[in-house]
């Protein structure tokens, strides 16, 4: 098939290319087109394919033809799949998203509260653009979406492209094989029998583990030499978590630790967006002239921004997991969807999806997979895929806690996908505020004004989207 990257430059496309040549997914795609409004970060990651390629060691798989294509329309031209990381503003607007609010003493992270709604008021209407000329040029083709914050843009793609959009992130499917493998539970490739999981992107909780049909994640959540092997158990208290009674995201850490965490941003000389926007800048002119010697190169700076990720919920001295630092995460949940997708065997995987469960109806009459949320929000939860399309599985109705939390982030999405085409004129602006005041890591009017008009000063698109929607 033919794989087209929007976003073709990014730092991660390598991971792609390499689990393309070997393994399970070696063979899967015959040509890789690569799309990029940077024409010096496309040059760059070429680079680094081309030297990756030039290295294959004897008996690997063939790796995909690449090209790079100058336009979207020529780039989405016979694409059977699109996979979408596009970052407007850059490596500069992450800084910015992240450095207004810790001015203002708020969580300063890119994904999550001020940050995150900054980054999806700019990045929703470029995605929209894309699936608008998808729904033109390849209207069979699946968008997988790994554009932050993946269930914010997702939410606002399914009015365009349906059921044909899925939110792709790893870091669900991460802590659930983490805490398999603490447990001592062996999941089988490609099914999640007896795991229990529900929320929205980065929001989520592992709530059932089971070996043998019983449930086993008790005995993990009372075992704390057990939760100090893998990095979510570390993140909080042993007698938190057995009080908790399920295993929490490791971005709520941003939430349950929210003191902790801005505390750990403001004592750090950098934000984890300017140590990455000055890693960049530095980086991508290397490796457009470093040749044969450009995978080696980005290889080494992508093993030093893996050790810096999280370094806020980190204790002086503690380093990742060897299993996160060697890579292989969120590629390969999206590669293993576009094979069950395209025929390759069924898969069960933690997706960003509509909450409705198939089969059910439609509308008023549809059954949610996570109760207590609609049935048209789009929830991050397991999900069996098959040529058919993506099934979310039926899941426990969550803790009041959990949904309460759950439910008031849903409301802030929503008004974030109104303040970026649905609401009108002023409308728009006023959605976003509400949106920022009303998130639980603002919960201030007076703050969100704050912010918004600092977004504005840095985002000046951000005024011609309310003017004009674009």
């Amino acid at each position: 098939m033919r794989l087209m990257i929007a976003g073709g430059g990014g730092f991660r496309v390598p991971l792609i290319y390499r689990a393309l040549s070997d393994g399970p997914f070696a063979g899967l795609v015959r040509e890789l087109v690569l799309y990029d409004v940077d024409a010096v970060r496309l040059a760059a990651i070429e680079a680094v394919l081309a030297s990756l390629a030039g290295r294959a060691a004897p008996g690997m798989g063939r790796f995909p033809a690449v090209r790079a294509a100058s336009s979207l329309p020529e780039a989405l031209d016979g694409a059977d799949m699109v996979f979408a990381a596009i970052r407007p503003g850059g490596t500069a607007g992450r800084t910015a998203d992240e450095r207004i609010a810790l001015d203002l003493g708020l969580l300063g992270q890119e994904t999550t509260g001020a940050g995150g709604i900054s980054y999806a008021l700019r990045t929703i209407p470029r995605m929209l653009e894309l699936a608008a000329e998808m729904e033109r040029v390849c209207p069979e083709a699946w968008l997988l979406n790994f554009t932050n914050p993946a269930g914010m843009v997702t939410e606002a793609l399914v009015p365009v492209l349906g059921a044909k959009v899925i939110g792709i992130c790893d870091s669900a499917s991460g802590l659930v094989h983490r805490a398999a493998r603490a447990a001592g539970v062996a999941l089988p490739e490609g099914r999640l029998d007896g795991v229990g999981y529900s929320g929205l992107n980065h929001l989520g909780w592992l709530y059932r583990l089971e070996s043998g049909g019983r449930d086993i994640l008790p005995e993990l959540l009372a075992d704390a030499a057990a939760l100090a092997g893998f990095e979510e158990g570390r993140l909080f208290p042993q007698e938190f978590l057995a009080g908790l009674g399920c295993l929490p995201n490791e971005y709520l850490f941003y939430y349950y630790e929210t003191a902790r965490a801005v505390a750990g941003m403001r004592a750090s000389d950098r934000t984890r967006g300017e140590s990455i926007d000055r890693q960049q800048a530095e980086l991508y002119p290397r490796l457009a002239a470093a040749g044969p010697d450009a995978y080696p190169l980005w290889e080494a700076a992508r093993r030093s921004r893996e050790e810096g990720y999280l370094a806020e919920a980190r204790q002086a001295g503690e380093r990742r997991d060897e299993n996160d630092l060697a890579g292989g995460g969120y590629e390969r949940v999206a590669l293993a969807a576009m094979r069950a997708l395209s025929g390759g065997g069924e898969a069960e995987l933690i997706l960003n999806t509509a909450n409705t469960v198939p089969g059910t109806g439609l509308g008023a009459g549809a059954v949610p997979a996570v109760p207590g949320l609609p049935a048209d929000a789009v929830v991050e939860v397991p999900c069996r895929v098959t040529p058919d399309g993506v099934a979310p599985l039926p899941q426990e109705r969550p803790a009041p806690p959990q949904l309460a939390l759950m439910r008031r982030i849903k409301d802030v999405e929503r008004l974030v996908v109104q303040a970026t085409g649905q609401a009108t004129g002023t409308g728009r602006r006023d959605a976003a505020l509400a949106a920022l005041a009303g998130h639980p890591l603002v919960d201030s009017e007076i703050l969100a004004g704050k912010l918004l008009a600092g977004y504005e000063a840095a985002f000046p698109e951000l005024k011609r989207l309310w003017r004009d929607g674009t």
